[in-house]
């Protein structure tokens, strides 16, 4: 606990250099990335369902069923919740 207590008044005596700078910059590119991909993936199911269920017949030719675009949009999610604590875990053993 005293050793934790020393880093913490350590941070809060530093000086604001370069590499808060840019780890602001790394972080912030970091969470832009990852809010592109999760927009990107409803635009993405609309472009699966010309590709794999094309159906002529049907009222809607061309869009995936409800339950396999919330399938895919569940996986989008989790894979992203799961590599946030993965790499914030690595990030903290490694960086």
């Amino acid at each position: 606990m005293a050793n934790q207590l020393g880093v913490l008044n350590a941070l809060d005596a530093a000086k604001t250099q370069w590499y808060h700078f840019t780890a602001i910059v790394i972080v912030g590119m970091g969470f832009f990335t990852d809010t592109y991909d999760l927009f990107s993936i409803s635009l993405i199911t609309k472009l699966l369902g010309p590709i794999y269920y094309f159906d002529a017949l049907s009222e809607k030719p061309g869009t995936l069923p409800p339950r396999i675009v919330a399938a895919v949009n569940g996986v989008a999610f989790c894979g992203t919740l799961a590599g946030q604590h993965f790499f914030g875990w690595l990030g903290d053993k490694l960086g």
